[in-house]
């Protein structure tokens, strides 16, 4: 019955067990079945590792080299990343420190020069909480060397300066040295490929952005973004907030609206159950809202997830406690809803953790369900805090959030 209605339809066109689909079953041997393994792989379908072939794409395999150099500043083992848009087309990444290991000079430990742009990690590295994450998909400067056309790596350690070149992926020899060195670091510069991304061209503005979303999740962390293209002269810009994110919500405040004179608030705190960090910072506005941005492990969380869940819990706690307490709502009058709650607010949730669990392959909504029930009472607590240190501003705040229900109920 099934191949009968099927041949109304005009699909099966011979018997079961012969003709024209046996004889294809029949030719079909290993010799069709093509593996691509590494670069090879990611040359074929760039889509697959970047996200696609045009700016964005090309953003991000700026991304898989500073997300690791980034790390390395993190990790203590280099001080500040410096990042350059040369005029002939390269791009070029590079941190201090001692300078990571060189096969060719005995070094061992860490991942060489050679293994970090040759070798696919079998994870992420630097998975814990004090690591961003690397790229889109979290395989580094390996991706990034598949899809330039040349690419540099030099190494400065030890007095010597170490240098390696890489045509599409494949080293053209072992790193060599290059004469004598004064001064210790990595840089790794590459072309993008044009026969991958064509006319594409990295955006300041887009780089900067994600640069300076860095340095506001992470105290201390200095970025520089240098653009040697214009025709007027380099343009340059220096990262680093020692406020963390509460310098982070006032920038996003100061771009959508005017604050209401409440400044930001925000706490900090380490919580062993969910073996992380959580840092939280809020302002309320009087006109358009900023938004809940949330982040893991320094991650844009863009579909949200537990972290998010319980900060808008929290904040409903508190602002219905407070307001009952103040009598600005009635026995009669129901809580206010965590979306009217959010109307006119800014706010950070960032969050870092040891073992973080990522719902969905570019990891944008967060799945810990221990972090809510450890963001959702703490923010509760904190803000009803804050709310009573001043509480005619509290009492302002919380009776715009009230009427503007009202006003939305009528």
């Amino acid at each position: 019955m099934f191949c009968a209605h099927r041949l109304k339809l005009g699909v099966c066109r011979t018997p079961i067990g012969g003709g024209l689909m046996s004889d294809a079953v029949s030719q079909y041997t290993a010799a069709h079945i093509q593996v691509l393994e590494g670069r090879e792989a990611i040359r074929k379908r760039p889509g697959m590792y970047v996200g696609s072939t045009s700016e964005p794409g090309l953003h991000n395999q700026v991304f898989e080299v500073s997300d690791w150099a980034v790390n390395e500043v993190l990790a203590g083992r280099a001080e500040h990343v410096d990042v350059a848009l040369e005029s002939d087309g390269c791009v070029r990444v590079a941190i201090d420190g001692p300078g990571i290991p060189v096969e060719a000079a005995g070094h061992a430990g860490d991942p060489s020069l050679e293994e970090l742009l040759t070798r696919m990690p079998a994870g992420p590295r630097g998975d814990g909480r004090n690591f961003v994450g690397v790229g889109l998909f979290g395989l580094g400067p390996f991706v990034t060397n598949a899809l330039s056309s040349h690419l540099t790596g030099e190494v400065r350690r030890e007095g010597v300066r170490w240098v390696q070149r890489y045509d599409r992926g494949a080293a053209v020899g072992p790193p060599a040295p290059q004469g004598p060195a004064t001064k210790t670091g990595t840089v790794i510069a590459f072309r993008p490929d044009a026969d991958i991304f064509g006319t594409a061209q990295c955006s300041f503005d887009a780089l900067a952005e994600r640069f300076r979303t860095l340095a506001f999740l992470n105290r201390g962390l200095a970025i520089s973004l240098t653009d040697r293209r214009p025709p007027s002269g380099p343009r340059s810009e220096r990262f680093l907030f020692p406020g963390g994110v509460r310098d982070f919500v006032a920038v996003i405040a100061a771009r959508t609206g005017t604050p209401d004179g409440a400044g930001v608030f925000g706490f900090e705190y380490e919580d062993p159950g969910i073996t992380g960090s959580v840092e939280v910072a809020m302002m309320w506005s009087d006109t358009s809202a900023g938004g809940i941005h949330g982040f893991a492990n320094s991650m844009p969380t863009r579909c949200g997830g537990s972290h998010v869940a319980g900060f808008r819990e929290g904040v409903a706690a508190a602002i219905n406690a407070f307001a009952r307490e103040r009598r600005l709502l009635t026995k009669a009058d129901t809580d206010l809803g965590p979306d009217r709650l959010c109307d006119g607010l800014t706010a950070v949730v960032s969050v870092k953790l040891d073992r973080p669990e990522f719902e969905g392959a570019t990891r944008d909504f967060l799945g810990n369900a221990e972090v809510r029930e450890s963001v959702a009472p703490a923010v509760r607590d904190h803000l009803i805090a804050w709310l009573a240190e001043d509480p005619r501003l509290a009492s302002a705040v919380v009776s715009r959030i009230a009427a503007g229900t009202s006003s939305a109920g009528a």
